[in-house]
């Protein structure tokens, strides 16, 4: 477990984990990726918005018709109470140039939801994305990904059928900071949430799971990263992948484009 940083003010215990004021250029480069991920809805074929439930949130994008290919399944981040998978559909893109299918998935944010119900969406829409993969052609092999927030649902979804490997990009792993910060306001966990929905406190699945944190991001979100690989090593051969010079944002590069470091990690599982 994680030191929850109780023995700080709040001001510190903010600035350990707040990402966007860590990053002077972050609203510059949202701003990119979304535009980015715009213009890939006018260039490339592809299923949008398709529901998986009944909130406006739930739904995915599937991407690609490789004929039993795998399919790269993205998980956004935003500390499980920002952002939207519609901004970040540009990181697909070397997925795509790969041969492989792709697929974002949304889920109700918190305070909407709680982190119980969001875990449970997401492990929804996975199955959903399985089920229309395999209506398409494709395999039902999945490769899950997730940013920041949706590196820690990636990891509490390894288990899910059809993934067969896992990539947590600047994860969260223990809530127990989590509880204790800003954070928390939105997402009012319980100290049942704390200890059944931390990956860094649950067992093991053993399926691969790579571990990228950028290393010039908040001290804080790197502890995270690393002590999950280091929890998860002493049973399984995982791969741990510091990106040099990256920051909190700009690491999504890394799985975006062609030749990324994170995307040819997650490939060897392809």
């Amino acid at each position: 477990m994680l030191d929850c940083l109780r023995h700080l003010d709040d001001a510190a215990r903010r600035a350990a984990y707040d990402n966007t004021s860590a990053v002077a250029n972050s609203a510059a480069q949202l701003a990119d990726f979304e535009a980015r991920s715009a213009a890939m809805v006018d260039t490339t074929a592809a299923h949008w918005d398709l529901p998986y439930g009944m909130s406006e949130r739930q739904k995915f994008d599937f991407l690609g018709a490789h004929p039993g290919a795998a399919t790269l399944l993205f998980i956004h981040g935003g500390y499980w109470q920002m952002r939207h998978k519609n901004n970040f559909r540009f990181v697909v893109q070397g997925a795509l140039e790969n041969g492989l299918n792709a697929a974002l998935v949304g889920y109700t944010l918190a305070p909407q939801a709680t982190l119980t119900q969001i875990v449970q969406e997401v492990r929804d829409g996975i199955a959903a994305v399985r089920a229309h993969a395999l209506q398409n052609g494709a395999s039902d092999r999945i490769l899950l990904c997730g940013w920041s927030a949706g590196g820690h649902l990636t990891a509490m979804c390894l288990d899910a059928p059809g993934v067969v490997a896992g990539l947590g990009i600047s994860g969260i792993y223990d809530l127990g900071p989590i509880q204790h910060n800003y954070l928390n306001a939105a997402l009012q966990l319980s100290d049942d949430e704390v200890q059944g929905l931390s990956p860094l406190r649950l067992p093991v699945v053993n399926k691969p799971f790579v571990t990228a944190y950028s290393t010039a991001e908040l001290a804080q979100l790197q502890a995270q990263s690393q002590a999950f690989a280091a929890y998860r090593k002493a049973s399984i051969a995982d791969a741990v992948l510091p990106v040099l010079g990256a920051d909190h944002f700009s690491i999504l590069n890394a799985l975006a484009s062609r030749d990324g470091v994170l995307l040819q990690a997650l490939l060897q599982h392809a």
